[in-house]
């Protein structure tokens, strides 16, 4: 982006932030969802789950619990995108001489915001559970590193998601698939107690190259090759989505 493009962003990212700063609740209601589960899971089902002797429960499932709270709150981003399309919101920063990227980037940067926010209240609730890691500052940064690109890569689908949607309900609701992705995956019972095609789906899928690499960072053990895979993932998410997402946007302003 330019640097006109850059000054246009970061005052229209302001206004999206004021807007999410009189709404808390969007970010309360953002980390309720996986702290309810992070609940059920450790203190209902968790004694009755077999983790291959991987420490305790709740270091084993945080990582899926953090994708979860991700995957919830980008629901917000296409909600909110779809209101300013249908309050013509859009129509008038077009007439006003402000970047055309600016518009779309302010929403994904809120967006960052916001989950990073809820994703803290979702680890300082695991930590009061007692989630405990070993992981380094590097390890921690690598970690953040992770989510913000997980966060960045579905912002971006959210994007195409409010700028596709017919209804309000229809701009949120692609998330519901995103919510459910982790729980065919690695992130709450390894993957080789599931039935053999339920297997292979999970562990060619994204969600689990990524919960391992975060489980292996939170534990100070070897990636490996997930990070690769992880990594592969998220930016030819990122990248296919924000390429779908700016075509569309053209689009529907002409």
């Amino acid at each position: 982006m330019t640097t006109h493009a850059l000054a246009d962003t970061g005052v229209l990212t302001g206004r999206s932030l004021t807007h999410v700063l009189r709404s808390p609740d969007t970010i309360v209601t953002t980390a309720v969802t996986p702290i309810a589960l992070m609940l059920l899971f450790v203190y209902v089902f968790g004694g009755a789950i077999d983790t291959g002797g991987a420490g305790s429960y709740i270091d084993y499932m945080l990582p899926g619990i953090l994708l979860i709270t991700v995957a919830s709150g980008v629901a917000y981003t296409a909600y909110r995108l779809f209101l300013d399309l249908q309050g013509g919101i859009f129509e008038r920063f077009q007439s006003m001489p402000i970047a055309r990227s600016s518009v779309l980037w302010a929403h994904v940067l809120t967006s960052l915001v916001a989950n990073l926010v809820a994703l803290a209240i979702v680890v300082g609730v695991a930590l009061i559970m007692g989630f405990r890691t070993g992981a380094s500052a590097g390890s921690w940064l690598a970690v953040a590193g992770i989510l913000v690109l997980f966060t960045l890569a579905l912002t971006w689908l959210a994007v195409v998601a409010g700028l596709s949607a017919k209804t309000v309900d229809g701009a949120s609701a692609f998330s519901y698939p995103l919510i459910f992705l982790p729980f065919i995956s690695s992130a709450f019972v390894p993957t080789d107690s599931m039935p053999a095609p339920v297997a292979w789906f999970a562990e060619n899928q994204p969600v689990t190259s990524i919960v391992d690499t975060i489980r292996a960072l939170f534990a100070g053990e070897p990636v490996g090759t997930d990070i690769w895979v992880a990594l592969a993932w998220l930016v030819g998410i990122l990248l296919v989505a924000y390429v779908v997402a700016l075509a569309k946007y053209r689009r529907r302003l002409g």
